[in-house]
């Protein structure tokens, strides 16, 4: 089962941004860690923090995949949406795959029901209005009508799988936004929270110059001595800013 997250650190990643994220990461070294090509359903949908949970998909087999063993208890796809982890991300990987749909309205909202956070796939799903009213935020390639056991058999859970080229292991954190999706390994979650977030504020300060005319240089990125003028700023309590000269 996927680690819980404390509030203070969904709270920090929720704010931050998953390009800024995915900054810190390549910091750490870490280069393919965004989700590239996944949108969000609805640009109105909120940001999406949480644990990998994951499902993996591999093609479907006619004598295997059929309507009738969908609709059996023994379909792992309709017990993964009975056992994904209230506060996990389900993540469904089917390779790139969008010839059929991962998921439908009845499915995500189930999930929202239960408590499951949101739904990342490199394919895509089916019956996107009601998705959309369900307000759980998902991400995909684009809207697939088909359904699932035409092109898509689910094999196994909370394994790690490839997901838009991207490594994600079971736990791995995932945060989506109106940027995309970016994920980040457990071990670094806490040291990339606080970092993410305090850059975030960072831009705060510096878009606040910059509405008073203030160059880039010497303000972004962060120097020395920006970085202590924003932290003498926040210890002030954040005053509004003039401009000087």
């Amino acid at each position: 089962m996927s680690a819980a997250l404390s509030e203070k650190v969904r709270a920090q990643l929720a704010r931050s941004g998953a390009a800024n994220i995915a900054n810190c990461l390549l910091k750490r070294g870490l280069r393919n860690t965004f989700l590239l090509g996944l949108q969000p359903m609805s640009p109105e949908q909120p940001v999406l923090v949480g644990p990998a949970w994951t499902v993996r998909f591999i093609p479907a087999r006619e004598d295997l995949d059929t309507m009738a063993l969908y609709a059996t208890d023994a379909s792992l796809h309709r017990r993964a949406i009975e056992e994904c982890p209230p506060g996990s991300v389900l993540v469904l990987a089917p390779g790139g795959d969008a010839r059929a749909s991962v998921m439908g309205d009845m499915m995500a909202l189930r999930l929202k029901v239960r408590g499951v956070r949101g739904v990342v796939t490199d394919g895509g799903y089916r019956d996107a209005p009601g998705i959309r009213a369900t307000g759980l935020p998902c991400f995909q390639v684009r809207d697939s009508g088909p359904a699932t056991p035409i092109a898509l058999s689910p094999v196994e859970f909370d394994v790690p799988v490839g997901v838009a080229g991207v490594a994600i292991y079971p736990g791995d954190v995932i945060v989506g936004d109106g940027e995309g999706v970016v994920c980040i390994p457990r071990h670094l979650v806490e040291e990339v929270a606080a970092e993410a977030a305090s850059n975030a504020d960072y831009e705060v300060f510096v878009a606040a110059h910059l509405r008073l005319g203030r160059s880039i240089f010497g303000l972004f990125p962060a120097t020395p001595q920006s970085r202590a003028e924003f932290d003498e700023w926040v210890a002030a309590g954040r005053p509004p800013l003039e401009r000087k000269g």
